[in-house]
């Protein structure tokens, strides 16, 4: 039954908010000389939850509205499929993404209690965005702006409740992590348009088209790469982090191929998925790897 849950979670799109998580870590690491491994990982954990909730919740709601029964999987769109083809009940995923939801938010509460309102903010961003992703957000065509705020603020409180600092690298590495999450939603949104447009959603690619909407795929890697590229050429970045740019050409083949069929195939939002882990990946390490003080981790 384990993996069931494992594939209701969807893992290959909640390792974006760990990844988040981590960066803020890292960029603490780096501007700081040390981080609190505890905190760390309790911080990996909320955010999991968190993120598992928004992935169980949108599942129940979708098969609820008739979304995931009529569109076709891909691995990368369509939902999970766990309720479709009846391996779990709607009520149990209802209750385990309310679960997750209320144990991200306890992890919240803890560090508002222990750092002040800053988390208390980004919490609460966090938990109205949440309950209302899947009933109002997507249905608004929001979703891509939504996931790219949810993965800034993440690095943000990451960094935040190591350092009890907001600082200019936290939010330009914010920045950048979020247009790689943003990205990842607006590629697997391809597929699904047909079944969106039938439960009433109105996503950027029903209101634009697929043609039109595919062309605004170059949006997303180029505010990576102009965050990037500004953050080391300000020196606000270590140029280390210049290596995050290394998986571009993955990124480059998935779009030119997108704008030819729209997204249909599923090799071109795969090697979206894979640019976007592995130029988050990068960017951790280009952090951590710049840190002056690596000693000094506790």
């Amino acid at each position: 039954m384990m993996w069931v849950w494992f594939r209701a979670v969807r893992l290959r799109f909640l390792l974006s908010s760990v990844i988040a998580a981590t960066l803020g870590a890292a960029v603490a690491w780096n501007t700081h000389g040390t981080i609190n491994i505890q905190d760390w990982v309790v911080v990996v954990a909320g955010v999991a939850a968190l993120h598992a909730s928004v992935d169980l919740l949108n599942d129940y709601r979708d098969y609820r509205r008739g979304i995931d029964t009529r569109t076709r999987r891909t691995g990368m769109s369509g939902g999970s499929g766990v309720l479709p083809e009846g391996l779990l009940r709607p009520e149990q995923v209802r209750r385990v993404g309310i679960a997750c939801l209320c144990a991200g938010a306890a992890v919240g509460s803890y560090y508002t209690y222990t750092h002040g309102a800053v988390v208390g903010v980004i919490l609460g961003f966090a938990v109205l965005s949440i309950y209302f992703y899947s009933t109002r957000i997507v249905d608004w065509g929001l979703g891509e702006t939504f996931v790219g705020i949810k993965g800034g603020l993440i690095v943000l409180g990451s960094h935040y409740i190591q350092t009890a600092h907001l600082g200019p690298e936290a939010a330009l590495a914010g920045a950048a992590a979020g247009s790689l999450s943003a990205l990842v939603l607006f590629v697997a949104s391809f597929p699904d348009r047909e079944a969106d447009r039938a439960g009433g959603r109105r996503t950027i690619v029903i209101r634009l088209g697929p043609e039109r909407a595919a062309r605004l795929y170059w949006i997303f890697p180029g505010v990576f790469v102009c965050v990037t590229l500004y953050g080391v050429a300000a020196g606000i970045f270590p140029w280390m982090v210049a290596i995050s740019l290394a998986a571009l050409p993955l990124a480059v083949r998935a779009g030119l191929g997108m704008m030819r069929q729209h997204a249909e195939h599923y090799t071109h939002m795969r090697g979206t998925l894979v640019y976007s882990r592995i130029s988050g990946l990068l960017l951790v390490a280009g952090f951590a790897v710049a840190t002056p003080a690596i000693a000094g981790a506790v």
